[in-house]
Order: C-alpha cells, then sequence, then structure tokens
C-alpha cells in the first residue's frame, strides 16, 4: 500500500525549514525507495522547506515506530540567526495512507497536459507528458512531470493536489484552535521520538 510521510516545520522559524530539510535528507538516506512528492519552499531560503511530502510502497511498520512524532534537532551552529541562544528546534513527521486523503468530486478536478521544460532529451520537449491538475472550487493547482508517462503524471497530480487539500484542510482546524495547538506544540516538544545533533 502506497503511504506518504509529511514533515512539517508547522509555524515555526526559519532554523525549523531548514531542519525540515535536514531530516528530509535523513529519511531519503534511511528508506532509499521513498520519493519527493510535493514540497513548499521557504519563502526568503531556497535551503529551507516549510513543509516535504514523500511517499512510497510498503513503508515497515518498524520505520513508522521511530520516526513517526516529534524530531529535535541540537544546532551546533546557526547560520541563519549566528547569535541567536536557541539551540533546540523541532519539526513534526507524520504517516498516513492513501486512503485517508479526502474524498472530493472528480469534475471538480480539471487537468492541462504541457511539455516539460529543462533537460531530459528530445522527447522530453517534444511529447507532452507534463500535467497540471486544478481544483477548480479552491484554485489548488499542482504541476508533475516526475514520471515518463503522462498517464503516470496525471495519477501522481491527482495524489499531489488531494495532499494539498488535506494540508489545507488541517492548517484551517489548527487556526480554529490555535490555543489547543500551542498547548500540543509545548507537550510534544517535550516528547521527540528522534534526536540530532549537528550544524543547521
Amino acid at each position: 500500500m502506497k503511504k506518504y510521510i509529511q514533515i512539517t516545520a508547522g509555524r515555526g522559524p526559519v532554523e525549523c525549514a531548514r531542519v525540515v530539510t535536514l531530516v528530509t535528507q535523513k529519511l531519503l538516506k534511511e528508506l532509499p525507495q521513498l520519493t519527493v512528492a510535493d514540497y513548499e519552499q521557504h519563502n526568503d531560503r531556497p535551503d529551507c522547506h516549510m513543509s516535504m511530502t514523500l511517499v512510497a510502497n510498503n513503508i515497515p511498520d518498524s520505520f513508522i515506530g521511530v520516526w513517526q512524532g516529534t524530531v529535535q534537532w541540537i544546532a551546533t551552529k546557526n547560520p541563519y540567526r549566528p547569535n541567536h541562544k536557541r539551540k533546540n528546534w523541532f519539526v513534526g513527521i507524520q504517516f498516513f495512507n492513501e486512503t485517508e486523503l479526502p474524498v472530493i468530486n472528480e469534475s471538480h478536478i480539471h487537468y492541462e497536459t504541457c511539455r516539460s521544460g529543462g533537460k531530459g532529451g528530445q522527447n522530453v520537449n517534444k511529447v507532452e507528458t507534463t500535467v497540471r491538475a486544478t481544483h477548480t472550487p479552491t484554485g489548488l493547482s499542482v504541476k508533475c512531470s516526475i514520471e515518463r508517462s503522462q498517464a503516470q503524471n496525471k495519477s501522481l497530480a491527482r495524489e499531489i493536489l488531494l495532499l494539498k487539500l488535506r494540508q489545507q484542510n488541517d492548517r484551517a482546524i489548527a487556526q480554529s484552535q490555535s490555543q489547543q495547538w500551542s498547548n500540543h506544540d509545548r507537550l510534544e516538544r517535550g516528547n521527540p521520538v528522534r534526536k540530532f545533533t549537528g550544524p543547521l
């Protein structure tokens, strides 16, 4: 079964966004079959991400058990704010199955095809394999060119779009329950499932 991993900085500062990137690198190294399905880059820092979404088939339960929850990064060097006294930064990791994605009306998704840009050989530029999926009621849109075929990219674009809709719903819930989430954040920071030490 296909499973997704979301690594998020929550409402954290740039340091947390950097930790998302660093933790993602560790996840990819530890489980090579993972691939990046989607990401949200920090506005000012290309090496920092507010969230990353990874996907793979048949992720072992033992892997989930040691990664799901809060991850703590103890910074030995902070190039973003060198004089900042805080050393501990936290990100959240959540696993969920494809079946947990939201159910939406398929007629609300509009698909467009286009040619892929950049390197990749003549076939990439001649064949319209890239697919853009747009959820018309919300205006959310994603573009996928990871796979070689248009059909595969269409399927993946749909999945990523559903992920974004799920994230949007989660953010709405978080905003409406901001105090509850603040308390939850403080509680989770005291009980990380993994700890790493190193420069940001």
